[in-house]
């Protein structure tokens, strides 16, 4: 099976690298796709006893204290923002090519660490080629996914043979896993209740009340723009998720300040929170807004074809947490959070003025078993 699916992955290849390129015109994708698709400043990485996988800039903020942990790393990702952000902690950071050309470009380590749900086939099966054990950590399984899946689950069960060990956040996640081929699954919970972020800077909370619209996605400021009534005592915070739509942001939540009237600037420029209407147009901040705020609005979860977000992040600080809906991504995290408030987006302001209620965690994870594992597989010892 292995040989065929290299085939159909070369001919993919083929057939989609002027597509590619096209894509990779965009500012979104003008590193990763050559890097990941043609090498392009991608060589292969050095040798190390731990290579760790994730995809993009959250995954890698919820490892980085597994990562921090280990000297001998390599770390792998799909997406600039990821690359960035691992960088930061590991010099021997790579984007992972694209399937057809890792068989010369991986190389040897003592175990592979992947993170979720990245499960390539030629990444698993290459690196027990060549003496590796490989395990899967916070594994998930969300409902929309775990239809497709099924709908390919001969494929997942051979994926699966090439996996030693997977840790799952939640037991419907063990069970699911499970009918889908994996072997020796262990409940461990969600590593990013394990280790909750930190505040990298300490900001004086504001006199008035603080609400924040928080990693919110494309419609959804708008959307809930048009609905929110901000008091005398608000001031608003809007962090997007994704830095390509800061200047799209910028122009929506401007255009709502000056309707009424309300003053307004860019966090990048101001570094204060003097204004009633700041936009957050840098990264890593979040945790820090989280610190000072009372309200927060989880974005991601307004519309449909996210799934939500990170809500144990914010509930930490026991501030109110609003949601959407459509939270099929998240639900192991929402489950661990008590007090979150679900509502449609006009009902915000409904929500603003009734009755205050923290959100708490119900219990903080641990990550001994998963450290454990890593470094048992090279002989170092807790």
């Amino acid at each position: 099976m292995i040989i065929f699916y290299y085939i159909l992955a070369l001919i993919a290849w083929i057939f989609g690298a002027i597509f590619l390129l096209f894509f990779s015109l965009k500012d979104k994708y003008k590193i990763s796709i050559p890097a990941r698709f043609f090498l392009f400043k991608n060589p292969p990485p050095k040798p190390s006893k731990v290579h760790f996988h994730a995809c993009s800039f959250g995954e890698i903020r919820a490892l980085k204290p597994i990562l921090e942990q280990f000297d001998d790393k390599l770390v792998s990702v799909i997406t600039k923002t990821g690359f960035d952000e691992a960088k930061k902690i590991c010099s021997n950071t790579r984007f992972l090519p694209f399937e057809i050309f890792l068989p010369f470009w991986l190389k040897k380590s003592e175990i592979l660490v992947i993170f979720e749900a990245e499960l390539w086939l030629m990444l698993v099966f290459l690196a027990k080629l060549k003496g590796a054990k490989v395990i899967l950590i916070n594994a998930r399984i969300s409902d929309r996914s775990y239809l497709r899946y099924k709908k390919f689950s001969f494929f997942y069960r051979y994926l699966f043979k090439f996996i030693d060990k997977v840790f799952a956040q939640s037991l419907l996640d063990k069970e699911r896993l499970e009918n889908l081929g994996a072997k020796n699954v262990v409940v461990s919970g969600n590593i990013k209740s394990a280790f909750l972020p930190k505040q990298t800077k300490i900001y004086a909370k504001p006199k008035e009340r603080v609400i924040v619209f928080a990693s919110t996605h494309k419609n959804e400021e708008a959307m809930l723009l048009e609905n929110i009534t901000l008091s005398q005592n608000d001031k608003l915070i809007i962090a997007p998720r994704h830095p390509e739509r800061f200047s799209e942001v910028d122009e929506i939540f401007s255009a709502f300040a000056n309707k009424f009237d309300f003053s307004y600037s860019k966090f990048s420029q101001s570094e204060n929170f003097n204004a009633k209407c700041i936009l957050i147009d840098s990264l890593g901040e979040l945790i820090n807004i989280y610190a000072i705020s009372d309200i927060v609005v989880l974005g991601g979860s307004f519309v449909p074809n996210v799934g939500g977000h990170n809500p144990i992040e914010a509930a930490q600080f026991k501030n109110m947490i609003i949601s959407g809906k459509y939270i099929f991504n998240q639900k192991a995290l929402y489950s661990e959070v008590l007090g979150v408030k679900f509502i449609e987006p006009n009902e915000i302001n409904e929500v603003l003025n009734g009755d205050y209620k923290q959100s708490t965690l119900r219990q903080i994870g641990s990550a001994d078993e998963i450290l454990k594992e890593i470094r048992g597989s090279y002989g170092e010892s807790l």
